[in-house]
């Protein structure tokens, strides 16, 4: 505290000099108080005009003192105005100010957090490069930049893929140059939003990160401070706020310059700045009271604050941030009514007890957030721990009995106790997810070609489709595992006939006959049924998997481009849906058929075989 004071006096000092004292400098040759390199090359000035000497022969003198600004002598007690332009505070300011707040009113406060050797190149942002999975960086630099920024701001977020959120994730995180006429930061602004309302916060992180601060507009910055809320890193937007300063005038920014001043060293004057919010009440109570608990932990600045939940009735992304940051959970009733958003974000957040982390991946694994072996990996921590009891150790045990259990009998008991305990729709698919690695050490027996659907839609969950085919010869034609091993497989050497379509169709039970309906549109869309077959079928079904919309127009045009980015863009913008009873036929033919024809081959045989597997 006493060198900031002496920082205030100093600086004090200055203003009241630059105020009061005689400018003594000569007005044609000022010298700069900037580092070499900083000057702006200005216009030479006029000559100046040589004093005339009055009649007479006398001389007069030439004043070179500028005149002060404000026309006072400078008590400093109100705020004045250099040639410049900049305004400069009174004492009583300076003194109610913190040492960044000080440095932005006299206009040290740097634009970039880095030295200019470091800084990075707005080309190709992105985490994930091209031979590591990535996309062709410059595969979106020629498209309609309306096109693209449509496609990103149109999707909702939910997929109703696994396989087809994954596609969508690496798409989005791929290096890529933006659209010509899209500002790059606007750009990848766009990803990371999106990416988050798919409820992948760590992956719109890293974006963003990519980034340096100097270089983020007013959309990438609210994108990032989304995504450090999502993922609980508070102090991580810091460096953002440091270089951006007082861009922004709202609570949510109010508050983060108080808790990062608190981080930067300086925990009085960060607790001051979040009580004059409380004080104002900028935000509700029960979140400045998180804000000071967690600005709380910096310094020596250290405050008992009691959390308490009575009257909060919902969860906003700061108050469940901060409520984990501090190592607290939120009241249950209020995670159950809470949007899907904060379940995905539990799943990954390591500051969280490991049983609410598993309960959230049973949410989360079906959705495409967790791969087989992350979720593998979160159960075999539950087992080592000694102290975890209930049904989640249980449940941990179980799934090590699913891979050393004495006998195959024993393991696919394990595998089905594992299934039905998590009930249907999602979650089941999620342990299905958990399971794939197990299910591809059964051996291939009739005796257990009745759990064979369950099987191979447990393996080709994780893409263990050569695993999976291995149970060809217990699926029958027309039956559910076949159904799934038809599309999934790499390849066919025969097309699918009328008598297999026929069979399956009798065997089907799902609503309206919606697993026949994808099973039609995916053969349709890899080539892989005889189109005398397909053309009856799809009249049986009262199904026209050939009518044209605006969006299938556009995906079969990128597909005739060969642009694989475009068309994964514009496939995530046909898989919207909380549930595969949002999906149609039609939006699924051309998927597939686009996917196929640009090279995602794979990716199609998997979101056709997960459809027929969940519809």
């Amino acid at each position: 505290m006493s060198a900031r004071i002496k920082r205030i006096a100093l600086v004090s000092a200055g203003t009241a000099l630059a105020l009061t004292s005689v400018w003594a400098a000569a007005q044609d040759a000022p010298e700069s108080l900037l580092p070499p390199g900083f000057d702006r090359p200005k216009a030479s000035p006029s000559p100046r005009p040589a004093a005339s000497a009055p009649a007479g022969g006398g001389s007069v003198s030439v004043p070179v003192v500028q005149q002060v600004p404000g026309g006072g002598g400078g008590g400093g007690s109100a705020a004045s105005t250099l040639p410049s332009g900049v305004k400069l505070p009174t004492l009583k300011e300076l003194e109610a100010m913190s040492p960044d707040e000080l440095d932005e009113a006299l206009g040290l406060k740097p634009k970039f957090d880095m030295p200019s050797a470091a800084r990075r190149s707005m080309k190709q942002i992105g985490v994930l490069a091209q031979d590591e999975g990535g996309f062709a960086a410059g595969s979106l630099a020629g498209q309609n930049a309306a096109l693209v920024k449509a496609a990103l701001d149109g999707n909702k977020g939910p997929l109703v893929s696994r396989w087809g959120h994954i596609l969508l994730r690496r798409a989005l995180a791929s290096r890529l140059d933006a659209p010509e006429g899209m500002n790059p930061a606007d750009f990848a602004a766009a990803r990371a939003a999106l990416l988050l309302r798919m409820g992948e916060g760590e992956a719109a992180r890293a974006l963003v990160q990519d980034i340096d601060a100097g270089n983020y507009t007013p959309a990438l910055t609210q994108t990032a401070v989304d995504a450090f809320a999502f993922t609980a890193d508070i102090t991580g937007i810091c460096p953002v706020v440091m270089v951006q300063g007082g861009a922004r005038k709202d609570a949510d920014w109010r508050v983060l310059r108080g808790v990062c001043a608190a981080f930067q060293g300086d925990g009085a004057s960060g607790m001051a700045q979040l009580d004059r919010l409380q004080y104002e009440g900028a935000w509700p109570r029960i979140d400045i009271l998180l804000a000071q608990k967690y600005a709380g932990a910096a310094g020596k600045s250290r405050r008992a604050v009691k959390i308490e939940w009575d009257g909060v009735k919902d969860l906003n992304p700061w108050r469940y941030a901060l409520t984990i940051a501090v190592g607290l959970e939120p009241p249950a009733n209020l995670m159950k009514a809470a949007p899907l958003r904060y379940t995905y974000a539990a799943a990954t957040a390591p500051m969280l007890p490991l049983a609410t982390r598993a309960a959230a991946a049973d949410r989360a694994g079906a959705a495409g957030i967790l791969s087989a072996a992350a979720m593998v990996d979160l159960y075999a921590q539950i087992y080592a721990q000694d102290d975890i009891t209930g049904d989640w150790a249980a449940n941990a045990a179980t799934l090590r009995n699913a891979y050393v259990g004495e006998t195959p009998d024993a393991r696919l008991a394990a595998l089905r106790q594992l299934w039905d305990g998590a009930g249907e729709g999602q979650a089941r698919y999620s342990r299905q997810v958990l399971t794939a690695y197990a299910a591809a050490r059964m051996p291939v027996s009739a005796d257990f070609a009745g759990d064979a659907p369950d099987l191979v839609a447990s393996m080709l969950a994780a893409g263990l489709d050569a695993n999976a085919l291995r149970w060809a010869a217990q699926a029958d034609a027309g039956s559910l595992a076949w159904g799934q091993l038809v599309l999934a497989a790499p390849q066919r050497s025969s097309p699918v006939d009328g008598g297999a379509l026929g069979a399956f169709y009798g065997n089907d039970d799902s609503a309206d006959y919606r697993k026949s309906r994808f099973l039609l549109a995916g053969l349709m869309g890899l080539g892989r049924v005889d189109q005398n077959a397909a053309s009856e079928f799809a009249a049986k079904l009262d199904l026209d998997l050939n009518r044209q919309s605006r969006w299938s127009t556009l995906i079969e045009q990128a597909a005739d481009a060969n642009n694989q980015t475009l068309v994964a863009l514009l496939a995530g913008l046909g898989m919207q849906g909380t549930g595969w009873d949002k999906m149609t036929a039609m939006h699924l033919y051309h998927i597939v058929s686009a996917l196929s024809r640009v090279g995602l081959t794979a990716e199609a045989r998997m979101i056709a075989a997960e459809a027929v597997a969940r519809g």
